[in-house]
């Protein structure tokens, strides 16, 4: 029978960053959580802002606003309208996770850091992990940071400019065939490298993550969000496989 009487924990999503992957986010949480009826179902706070400034922008090419002041308005919007948790589905933006925490007193589920400690589980100190993400994540550390506290060494793509272009190609058009070629041949060249696991770290990328193949396991960041959220809310999870 459908649940009408048990109490969800409501998550907030600070959305946007882009919009075709928050809207990727909420159909993955809807996907994964077992439900009979509507009641079932975790209750969620959408602040879909696409006009938050780009990370890129001011990251990489240094020329456009800081986005942390916004994210964090936006943060305690969502715990003003009654979140009780925060998540995000842009790893980039997570280099501003100090600002957003500074300006509420809810839990922000970090996605990139959620996801560098399951990656990690199997490994030992000294492995390899191929990170697809922005070069705006890679050059700041974000992941590789997180790795670090595990002994985890990153290795990123060396044609990070055709991993730029792909990104901003999805956003303005969707994927192609072009980019899923893109990024399985990447992976192969990180697992030449020595990498052990594949994380795919931009969410523009989790938009064909199912259609990437790869030699070594491949572990989602979004995957990692929706799992998160799920067990944060209360609801029911349907049974996965962590990699």
């Amino acid at each position: 029978m459908a649940n009408t009487s048990r109490k969800f924990r409501k998550i907030g999503i600070l959305g946007g960053m882009g919009v075709e992957a928050t809207l990727e986010l909420m159909k993955r949480v809807h996907g994964e959580t077992v439900g009979e009826d509507d009641q079932d179902h975790i209750p969620m706070f959408v602040d879909m802002n696409p006009q938050v400034p780009s990370r890129i922008a001011h990251l990489i090419e240094k020329a456009g606003p800081d986005p942390g002041p916004v994210l964090a308005e936006m943060a305690l919007g969502l715990e003003r309208a009654g979140a009780e948790a925060l998540a995000m589905p842009c790893n980039t933006a997570h280099l501003y996770a100090p600002q957003i925490e500074q300006q509420v007193s809810i839990d922000l589920l970090n996605m990139p850091k959620l996801a560098c400690a399951q990656v990690a589980a199997g490994l030992k100190p000294g492995d390899t992990v191929g990170i697809l993400a922005s070069p705006a994540t890679n050059s700041s550390g974000l992941l590789g940071g997180f790795l670090a506290e595990f002994g985890i060494t990153p290795a990123y793509p060396e044609n990070e400019t055709e991993i730029l272009a792909s990104i901003r190609r999805i956003k303005q058009a969707g994927a192609s065939v072009a980019d899923i070629a893109l990024l399985e041949s990447e992976a192969k060249k990180l697992v030449q490298r020595g990498a052990k696991k594949m994380i795919i770290g931009c969410s523009e990328f989790s938009l064909i993550s199912a259609q990437v193949r790869s030699p070594i396991p491949v572990l989602d960041t979004l995957d990692v969000l929706v799992q998160a959220i799920i067990a944060f809310s209360g609801a029911r999870a349907k049974v996965g496989t962590p990699i």
